[in-house]
């Protein structure tokens, strides 16, 4: 039990050497998959998956950075009912800019943010029986979406995150790399 411990704290301390806060320059990339979303929910639904890219931007006034980036998802459910077989594919491809806050000084691992994507989701839907008037068109659209994150790192270029918000799923979670 002592071993476990002492290597746990290690690792921390560790990472707390290597890890700093978001910064402006700094890029990151994630990798995640999702639980939960608002598309669709009729049938048996594939793992939504993610990626998502932040540079920062700006330094501005107080503890912060301005991040822009890009987001690409995609999810997807069928429904089987008695031989009769309906699919629904989203994919999600947006800009988002978000706030990163680093006023937490005693938690040099921790990068906070928030901010908000301009996306656009392309639905491709097939039926049996579907005579392709709706499979190109079901649904896309322009959207605006709120998004609340945050990134912890266990060494100088690699870590984990989690966001709350619309995409393809109500929260992505995965892996985080900083370039």
């Amino acid at each position: 039990m002592k071993k476990a411990i002492f290597t746990v704290l290690v690792i921390f301390i560790t990472g707390a050497v290597y890890a700093q806060q978001f910064q402006n320059g700094t890029t990151m990339a994630n990798a995640g998959i999702g639980l939960g979303t608002s598309l669709g929910g009729l049938g048996k639904a594939r793992p939504a998956i993610s990626v998502s890219v932040d540079h920062g931007m700006w330094d501005i006034g107080g503890p912060g950075v301005i991040s822009l980036g890009g987001y690409i998802g995609n999810t997807g459910y069928k429904y089987n009912y008695l031989g009769y077989t309906a699919k629904w594919n989203y994919t999600i491809i947006g800009a988002r800019g978000a706030y990163h806050y680093n006023g937490f000084t005693n938690a040099p691992k921790l990068d906070v943010y928030g901010g908000a994507m301009l996306g656009y989701n392309i639905v491709k839907y097939s039926s049996d029986g579907d005579d392709g008037s709706l499979g190109n068109s079901y649904g896309s659209g322009l959207g605006l979406s709120g998004f609340l994150g945050g990134r912890w790192y266990f060494g100088e270029n690699v870590g984990a995150y989690a966001e709350l918000g619309y995409g393809v799923s109500v929260l992505n979670a995965g892996v985080t790399f900083k370039f």
